[in-house]
This record gives C-alpha cells, structure tokens and sequence, in this order.
C-alpha cells in the first residue's frame, strides 16, 4: 500500500529559484574561458543537480586542480553578482507552495548547493523566511546526488518515513536520488533539463510549477 504524502522536499535550484538556465550560461562561458569548451547540453549532463566535490572533481580531471579552483572561485562570484541582479523564484511558484499550504503538507528545501549560496538566492527571492530550520545541503552528508543520503536526511530531519515523502526535482541526478531513496519523484520539466532526462519508474514529469499541488493531490 501506498502511504499518503506527508512532506514535500524541494531541491532549490531550477525548482525554486529560476537559477538554472543562468548557471547553464555561465558555465559555458568559464568553459570558453578557461580551456574546456561545453555546450549548454554538456554543461546539464555533466554538473546541473550534482554537488559541489562532482562539478570541481570533473574540472580538475580536465584542467587540473588549479585550473579547478579557479573555476569554481569565478563561478561563485558571478553567479553572486548576477543573482543580485535579477533573480526571481520559479515561475509559479508562490502559487504552488499556497496550494501545498492548503493541502495541510509539509515541506524543506534539499540541495546540492551550499548553505551560503541557498540562504542568498532564497534570501534575494523572498523565500527563505519560507523554509527557514527546513534547509539541508549537500554538506551535510558524504555522497551527493544521485546517491540518495540527502534526501534521506532529510527525512530523517523532519521526522518523515522515506515511503511518505515526495521529492520535487529538475535534474536527472536529483530523481535518481528520490527513486535510490525510495520516495516519489516529481521532475520539473520547466528548465533547462529535457523531460525524457526526468522520466523513469515513480516519477511525475510536469512542466508548470502551478499544478503541483493539484499532482499531489492526486497521489
């Protein structure tokens, strides 16, 4: 049997806050930059949804680890710089979390991203007062996506059994934690990752943030 949902974790980036398509575009850029050239395809297949240690493991494969750490300290800075210009949650958003506020649900936010980072985007966007004690990061455990000891962390935070948590994904590494974890998975279609990156066994894929809670409902 199917247990009902009881919480909904979100991963940040690209689900929350509409980051995603501008990592995608300063990740090429640096790649352009620094001596690896990436298309924005190659950029979401290598790096969207995976932790900090994957993305800089890879660079340093190819440009050394120096050439690693300077990459990683650019990314940083003008990924800072271009957040404090222009950065809005996800559209449809606030009406999503309202009808999951509705349907009596809990919720967290479990990301790749470092607590810093997290607390400046969610901070820029106005949502961090929304999760806040409810934020858990890819620090915090020893594998990142898509091995699924975030998300099980998580869980374990709030209180929840896995088998009654739903995770709301845009990456392919991210619903492939959910599934290892053994939680129901929602991929976000709406960014940049293709929806048959998403698709697989216990997974929604859906591309309009507005009709989450209406999915939710329905599980």
């Amino acid at each position: 049997m199917i247990k009902p949902v009881e919480l909904v974790i979100f991963d940040c980036d690209g689900v929350l806050v509409d980051t995603e398509r501008l990592a995608v575009r300063l990740q090429v850029e640096l790649g352009a930059e620094l001596g690896w050239p990436l298309t924005g395809d190659e950029v979401v297949e290598r790096f969207i949804g995976r932790s900090e240690e994957s993305i800089v493991g890879q660079i340093a494969e190819r440009l050394g680890a120096q050439g690693a750490r300077l990459w990683w300290k650019l990314l940083i800075q003008r990924h800072r710089d271009a957040v404090d210009l222009a950065l809005e949650p996800v559209a449809g958003l606030p009406e999503a979390l309202e009808g999951i506020a509705a349907l009596a649900l809990a919720t967290c936010v479990a990301s790749s991203g470092s607590h810093e980072k997290m607390r400046h985007t969610l901070g820029r966007t106005g949502l961090y007062g929304h999760f806040e004690g409810r934020v858990y990061s890819a620090s915090e455990v020893s594998r990142g996506k898509p091995a699924p000891d975030l998300f099980l962390h998580a869980a374990r935070r709030m209180g929840v059994d896995p088998a009654a948590c739903v995770v709301v994904e845009d990456s392919g590494p991210g619903v492939r934690a959910a599934r290892a974890a053994g939680m129901r998975a929602f991929g976000y279609s709406g960014g940049p990752t293709p929806a048959e990156r998403l698709e697989g066994p216990g997974t929604v894929v859906f591309d309009d943030m507005r009709t989450l809670p209406e999915l939710l409902a329905a599980r």
